[in-house]
């Protein structure tokens, strides 16, 4: 890895993200001479401050798609798959999962959804509930290391219609190109190294964002009151 990290800190690389986008959805315009809607969604929690300058550079609605990993207690490290909040779910390679009972596979993705849900309930009063339908849908996060949770929303973005369907990150690891691509209509990645490893080395700061903090950036965007 190079000495400097790629990018200052979320913010920065959304500034990065949100210059690139707008780069090509003008170019898209000016080939199909129609007017693009983008509608931008962030996947909390940490991608809610990269998707805060996308969507200011864009000037268009910022809302989120929940998605969460499935996990077992005996490994929670390990993901076997991902579900969203409307019970999208994604399946890692079988022989990760299918020596999992029925039962336990179920209660997996149960509880999986349940955290989904409560963390949708926990973001929904600073969202703006944007409909996709015939829009262009940004799906934007701070980085991707598996690509499960993001293609998980693709999946739960695909039900409401829109146009096409973008992933957008500042970082992937370039073996996932071809996958992710698979599941959307464009990939905007700014970097993707081979020494991957982890999202958070490829940032100079890289702190957890807590719900309060982005609820705030939801909140600020939106223009949405704060509810005591």
């Amino acid at each position: 890895m190079s000495s400097a990290p790629l990018f200052s800190d979320r913010a920065h690389a959304g500034e990065k993200l949100a210059q690139v986008l707008l780069t090509q959805i003008t170019e898209l315009e000016m080939t199909t001479g129609e007017t693009v809607s983008p509608v931008v969604y962030a996947l909390p929690r940490g991608g809610i401050p990269v998707a805060v300058p996308v969507a200011h550079r864009l000037n268009c609605p910022l809302d989120i798609v929940v998605a969460k990993k499935i996990t077992t207690p005996q490994n929670p490290e390990l993901a076997i798959g991902a579900v969203t909040s409307d019970g999208q779910v994604l399946w890692a390679q079988q022989r990760l999962w299918r020596r999992l009972k029925a039962n336990l596979r179920e209660t997996a993705l149960r509880h999986a959804q349940d955290k989904a849900q409560a963390q949708l309930a926990e973001f929904t009063q600073g969202c703006p509930q944007a409909n996709p339908q015939g829009k262009l849908a940004l799906l934007v996060d701070d980085g991707i290391a598996t690509g499960m949770t993001i293609i998980a929303a693709t999946q739960a973005l695909k039900e409401h219609h829109p146009h096409q369907i973008w992933i957008c990150t500042p970082v992937a690891p370039g073996g996932l190109i071809k996958r992710l691509g698979g599941f959307c209509d464009r990939l905007v990645i700014l970097e993707t190294p081979d020494d991957f490893l982890s999202v958070s080395r490829f940032y100079g700061e890289f702190p957890q964002v807590n719900t309060d903090e982005a609820l705030a950036y939801l909140k600020d965007y939106n223009h949405l009151p704060y509810q005591q």
